[in-house]
């Protein structure tokens, strides 16, 4: 069976639990913290694994204690991960602040996922899907795109903001974004966008279909063919939304390696994040793909 490769970024994450997140200037008394497994990357390629694809990444670690945790959250999930490097200096973290709303915000330091170099991944001649994330350099996800079989689905998760180069996303055949990404690509002011208008400029760069989230207000997408598709999302009560998108996104590529349609991949997406957001984060890791379907009723 034909698998999803991703190449993206590994941090360790120190969550800490607050009542609401700081304002500028101000201390607050958290409530607990807990350490958690993350990157863009890492995420997406465990949460294609735990929802049954079979999964591997490139990436790096570093030689710190950050790194082991990391390698051994990969091969709990299953994940290959024979690509992903153990280099001299520090992993990548983040340190993340979640609210009394399930709300949160996050500061990323890349470490040693700034120094990815392209000529070091070979993508497997048996990739199904190919995934993509923006916590590394924009040429390392121009090259590797561009060394993906012809057949290969090329997914662009274009997180966190920034411009793409015009070669990559003639190369993407699913485009992700949420509201802020969509409006920066496009141009748009985030508060003001209109996510239709902005779908249909995304289309026109290049990309063979798009999709553009809205958390609590589902999603709105555009397959190769241009139809326009929306999406409600569940009603669940939230644990914490952290995670939420890169479960999504993983979910979408094990759904699309299997053989699913785009918009039935992103049902079961859907279904997939909202699960996650509704489950304990400490219990998250022992989410499958049957426990997708029964909370979808199947």
């Amino acid at each position: 069976m034909s698998g999803v490769f991703v190449v993206g970024a590994l941090h360790w994450d120190v969550v800490v639990d607050a009542p609401h997140l700081p304002r500028l200037d101000e201390t607050v008394t958290g409530r607990a913290v807990a350490y958690r497994f993350g990157g863009k990357g890492g995420n997406q390629a465990v949460a294609a694994a735990r929802f049954g694809a079979s999964a591997a990444m490139a990436g790096r670690v570093g030689g710190d204690a950050f790194g082991e945790n990391m390698l051994r959250v990969l091969d709990a999930a299953g994940v290959d991960r024979i690509q992903v490097r153990v280099v001299d200096g520090a992993s990548g973290m983040s340190v993340a602040i979640t609210d009394a709303n399930a709300g949160y915000g996050a500061v990323i330091v890349s470490g040693v996922n700034a120094g990815i170099v392209p000529h070091q991944i070979e993508v497997p001649r048996d990739t199904g899907v190919l995934l993509l994330q923006n916590e590394i350099p924009e040429p390392v996800n121009l090259a590797v795109a561009q060394k993906a079989p012809e057949q290969t689905l090329v997914i662009l998760n274009a997180a966190p903001a920034r411009p793409v180069d015009a070669r990559l996303l003639e190369r993407v055949d699913v485009l992700v974004v949420n509201r802020v990404e969509a409006a920066v690509l496009t141009g748009q002011d985030p508060e003001t966008t209109d996510t239709e208008a902005a779908l249909a400029a995304l289309r026109r760069m290049g990309p063979g279909a798009v999709i553009v989230t809205l958390g609590s207000d589902g999603l709105i997408g555009a397959g190769p063919e241009g139809r326009v598709f929306r999406r409600r999302a569940h009603a669940v009560k939230a644990m914490s939304t952290h995670g939420a998108g890169d479960a999504f996104i993983g979910a979408l590529a094990a759904d699309l390696v299997q053989g699913a349609a785009l918009a039935p991949a992103c049902d079961f997406a859907q279904a997939a994040a909202a699960l996650v957001v509704a489950t304990d984060p400490a219990r998250r890791e022992r989410l499958t793909r049957a426990d997708v379907a029964a909370f979808r009723g199947g």
